[in-house]
């Protein structure tokens, strides 16, 4: 009875019998990896370094183009306005007499002209 039942849910596996080529497995033509290759290649490419890529020297644009004067957000959420530039570092004025020293590297955008008056 329980022989049956097992019967009914494992089946028997038998062994397949060797025939002439058995010792010789799939050919694949060797132009069908290099073009897969240079396929992922140009994918990896167009997908994710040429973007970052792009992304990295706008970023390093709007660095160089800081300037005193300008209104920015910093990557901790301060808004304020440059007062001075010196080297990679800059003064940045929160409020009349309010001043913090931080990188241009913490400078996430630059803010049109009259923002910071529009918001207080």
């Amino acid at each position: 009875m329980i022989e049956q039942v097992l019967n009914f849910f494992v089946s028997n596996a038998y062994a397949e019998s060797p025939g002439p080529l058995s010792g010789v497995g799939p050919q694949g033509g060797g132009l069908s990896f290099v073009l897969m290759f240079v396929v992922f290649f140009l994918f990896i490419y167009f997908a994710v370094w040429r973007p970052q890529n792009k992304r990295a020297k706008e970023q390093q644009a709007m660095f160089e183009a800081l300037a005193k004067g300008d209104e920015v957000i910093t990557a901790g959420g301060l808004l304020g306005r440059i007062t001075k530039m010196t080297g990679p570092y800059m003064v940045l004025s929160i409020t009349n007499d309010v001043e913090i020293l931080m990188q241009k590297s913490s400078v996430v955008s630059v803010l049109p002209k009259g923002t910071l008056k529009s918001i207080e």
